[in-house]
């Protein structure tokens, strides 16, 4: 069967990148001809860094040259660490041989496709461009079939006057599939019902995530963070106790160097990402994917608020699995950094999602046919 995917596939992140590869890797494996729609709208982070751009207020030629001067190696890192995920995504991600712009480009010449699915990640965010895109509620092409599979709308809410614009794009879909039960709600309210299931990064197995084990880590014992905050205030003072309490190194991956950390990883792609994960002592993250491998791989982890609201996701997953204890702040008390995780029931019951999941897909599969 012909299936074309549409997520936020080219943004320069592990967890984005890593998701929009899994779906496609697990429907490939059905035996499906299955690419990623090329959707890089012009909201989305492009692959060169502007090295000329500077901000409002410095307009004046010797300030633009400062600014520049002072931001140059920032900047030549951040191009370095697009490229390693740039190449990832060349390796791994299969996509249409055209490439979209905008959903105006999607209408005109739409990708041939009998199952079109949407998702995962944060598609249906609206305090994000790309949840105010129609693009990505399938609002294009003539396919026998149209669903999501792990959309997320990444908040408890939507953004105030994104309400009917999202209510009248959703129709748009046969069957809806969610990643975070507090989405439910969302749909309810708008009139629809939906499912949940595990987001594409669960439906490979360990085995499989562990042909990306490329990286020797196990020279020493470290506290992996994970971190998308520039203060990082929390997490860095969690890092450094536990650190102490578990005699362990600090490495963090970021896409900023870290003070707290002894070692950085910034301009790592993926797999170096999924290898880090597999071989800490354990990691503190605000990321949902942070957690999700952490769960993969069995690796004690803890999780910290981020200061920009987007907590939804992190706060469901642990709710499902019973970790509501491993979200944590500063001030928690040593004796609960030092508590362990029992996975057998956790990977019992994750198994179980995982197995509905799949079977979702199947069915959904079999209704385009």
């Amino acid at each position: 069967m012909i299936i074309r995917t549409i997520t936020c596939h080219h943004s320069f992140n592990h967890g984005a990148m890593l998701q929009a590869y899994a779906l496609l890797t697990y429907l490939q494996s059905l035996g499906h001809d299955a690419k990623v729609i090329d959707y890089r709208p012009y909201y989305m982070p492009q692959l060169n860094m502007n090295f000329n751009w500077a901000p409002p207020g410095y307009n004046y030629p010797i300030l633009k040259q400062l600014y520049r001067i002072v931001k140059l190696p920032y900047l030549k890192l951040e191009q370095r660490r697009r490229n390693a995920l740039e190449q990832f995504f060349k390796k791994y991600i299969s996509i249409t041989d055209t490439e979209y712009q905008s959903i105006t480009d999607l209408k005109k010449n739409p990708p041939i496709a009998e199952l079109y699915i949407a998702g995962s990640d944060q598609i249906w965010n609206t305090s994000f461009q790309n949840g105010k895109d129609a693009a990505f509620y399938l609002d294009f092409g003539e396919p026998n079939r149209r669903i999501s599979y792990a959309a997320s709308f990444a908040t408890e809410s939507i953004e105030s006057g994104a309400e009917e614009f999202v209510k009248k794009e959703l129709s748009n879909l046969d069957a809806i599939s969610l990643r975070e039960r507090s989405g439910l709600q969302i749909l309810k309210d708008l009139g629809y019902e939906g499912r949940i299931v595990v987001d594409p990064v669960f439906l490979l197995s360990k085995e499989w995530w562990d042909q990306f084990d490329i990286a020797d880590f196990e020279e020493e014992r470290y506290v992996l963070t994970y971190d998308f905050e520039k203060n990082g205030t929390n997490i860095a003072s969690i890092a450094k106790r536990l650190a102490g309490l578990a005699d362990s190194k600090v490495y963090s991956v970021s896409p900023f160097k870290r003070g707290y950390a002894d070692k950085c990883f910034v301009d790592v792609s993926p797999d170096v990402f999924v290898s880090l994960i597999k071989h800490a002592q354990c990691v503190i993250s605000n990321s949902f994917h942070g957690t999700a491998f952490s769960l993969i791989y069995e690796v004690p982890f803890f999780v910290v608020n981020r200061e920009d609201g987007l907590n939804t996701r992190m706060k469901d997953l642990l709710d499902h699995y019973g970790l509501t204890e491993r979200l944590i702040t500063h001030e928690t008390p040593d004796r609960l950094l030092m508590r362990d995780i029992y996975f057998k029931p956790i990977s019992e019951r994750l198994r179980q999602d995982i197995e509905f999941s799949k079977s979702f897909l199947s069915e959904q599969i079999d209704l385009a046919r």
